[in-house]
């Protein structure tokens, strides 16, 4: 007996959506919602998410198991799609190319949602022009036990840069526990350009509220609000606005106003209050489009650093080396500089290699001096480093701001210290690693006890086309005496150590 078709069918905009298994829990924890739910969510709030990805590429993440099963990426447009739905063509660092779904109308969003789409991952960059972003994204991502209202803060502190340098913020809740600020900007500039710049952005935050944001890529550098200036690079995507989280009160990605920034708590806007205030109130990014801005203030700030020494930042691992960029390696695996000058080092004398290791610092060394390949660029980070009476006037002196005093002085960093940090645990199952971290304390108990919150790092992990969960625990604070060897993790699920082990890549 053929089994019946339960579907709904949709008519928006004189086209036809069907939404299969509707009465399907997607979301089943705290707050109880249906497939076609979360359809019906999504057209409720449709003007707002669809300005958020129209005429973008967007990336599929699916959770066809609901908010409380796992996700998979998927870049690739399905073969079985509607013909009205276009498609743009994209290449990525990798160097493959992927057709993407474009979605610019209701009917476009039901069929991505009805796909298991819960949140909405679109690129910052228009159909037209694939290779030069529209967006510049401030991602404000809280480390743990960092509180809301110092994130509230640090994007206050975003929003008054921001206009210093002519261009006007967009503010959302992530969803989660951070904020995003979106900038929009005229299509001028590459996606290396943009990213460059909200470098030079994170870095002066950081300068300006040094106890409450950091910019350092490396989680075991972190604290406070990290400023996540990778989300500008190619091919990285984020939710955009109105998205639908996958948390168990099914929290939205809210665009808010500036002046709702300071009091606005992120539990207040889940899927069952944001349709009667999008009804009230409208959308608070609606006039977005209307003030595109330029990078060049932004980028003459950039310029500014890496002439005081600050040479780039690190990539993503799965991008190549850039020019420029420190050792893509994380403080607590580098080797010191000199076994590393040492190792290279064939023939020369004590006092020669003492000299390498100080015009060649390591991964250990400052973010300022770790430049890979001394250019014309990094010979001026030198002579800011080492500045003589010629190139420096008394007068210049003494009106140099603070701004740029600090970041000579951030130039001039002593080596990073190698972190003693442990893997605990791998798995696709965030709840399974997690559970993982309470055996390893149960086993360690005297250890545990020395560990501060932000000594325990949860990181998601991103493989070709899945996340997992890795959680480490950072053993700073411990004493020596006291601190245990790495382990087999429990669990050790790691769905992409064979894909590495096939390339040669360390885990």
């Amino acid at each position: 007996m053929a089994k019946k078709d339960t579907a709904e069918v949709l008519s928006l905009d004189g086209r036809e959506v069907r939404v299969t298994n509707p009465d399907k829990l997607y979301f089943s924890k705290q707050t109880k919602v249906t497939k076609l739910e979360l359809v019906r969510y999504y057209l409720s709030v449709a003007p707002g998410a669809i300005a958020g990805i129209r005429d973008r590429p967007i990336v599929l993440k699916r959770y066809v198991n609901g908010a409380d099963g796992d996700a998979f990426y998927q870049k690739r447009a399905p073969d079985n799609r509607p013909e009205w739905l276009r498609t743009v063509t994209l290449s990525f660092p990798s160097g493959r190319v992927a057709e993407e779904i474009v979605v610019d109308d209701a009917a476009g969003l039901a069929w991505v949602v009805n796909l298991g789409c819960i949140e909405l991952h679109p690129h910052a960059i228009r159909a037209n022009d694939l290779d030069h972003p529209d967006e510049l994204r401030v991602d404000l991502d809280p480390n743990p036990g960092v509180s809301w209202e110092d994130v509230r803060v640090v994007a206050l502190e975003v929003n008054a840069l921001l206009g210093e340098l002519g261009l006007r913020g967009w503010p959302k809740t992530s969803g989660s526990r951070g904020m995003h600020v979106n900038v929009r900007i005229q299509q001028h500039w590459t996606f290396s350009e943009v990213r460059r710049a909200a470098v030079a952005l994170s870095r002066e935050i950081e300068r300006r509220v040094p106890k409450l944001a950091t910019s350092k890529w490396w989680k075991e550098e972190r604290h406070g609000v990290f400023l996540d200036y990778n989300q500008n690079a190619k091919d990285r995507t984020t939710c955009s606005a109105y998205s639908v989280r996958p948390l168990p009160d099914a929290r939205v990605s809210m665009p808010l106003r500036w002046e709702e920034v300071e009091a606005c708590d992120p539990a207040d806007f889940t899927i069952v209050s944001v349709p009667q205030r999008f009804a009230e109130l409208g959308d608070a990014h609606a006039e977005m489009d209307q003030h595109a801005g330029s990078l060049e203030k932004l980028l003459e700030l950039a310029a500014r650093d890496e002439k005081e020494g600050l040479g780039d930042a690190p990539w993503p691992p799965h991008f190549k080396k850039m020019s420029g960029e420190a050792p893509r390696v994380a403080p607590s695996r580098a080797r010191s500089a000199a076994k590393k000058s040492a190792a290279g080092e064939k023939s020369g004398s004590a006092e020669g290699s003492a000299a390498a290791d100080t015009k060649t610092p390591s991964a250990e060394g400052s973010d300022a001096a770790d430049t890979k390949t001394r250019s014309a660029e990094t010979s001026d980070a030198a002579d800011a480093k080492t500045p003589s009476a010629e190139k420096t006037p008394r007068a210049e002196k003494s009106t140099r701001s603070a701004a740029a005093k600090t970041r000579s002085a951030a130039a001039k960093k002593p080596a990073r210290v190698q972190m003693p940090l442990l893997v605990i645990a791998n798995s696709p199952n965030k709840d399974a690693a997690l559970a993982g971290l309470e055996r390893w304390k149960r086993r360690h108990r005297k250890v545990a006890k020395f560990l501060a919150v932000d000594d325990v790092l949860v990181d998601s992990m991103r493989g070709r086309s899945s996340t997992w969960t890795r959680i480490r625990v950072n053993l700073r604070n411990v004493p020596e005496a006291l601190r245990p060897a790495q382990e087999t993790p429990d669990p050790d699920d790691d769905p992409t150590r064979e894909w590495r082990a096939s390339k040669g890549v360390r885990s």
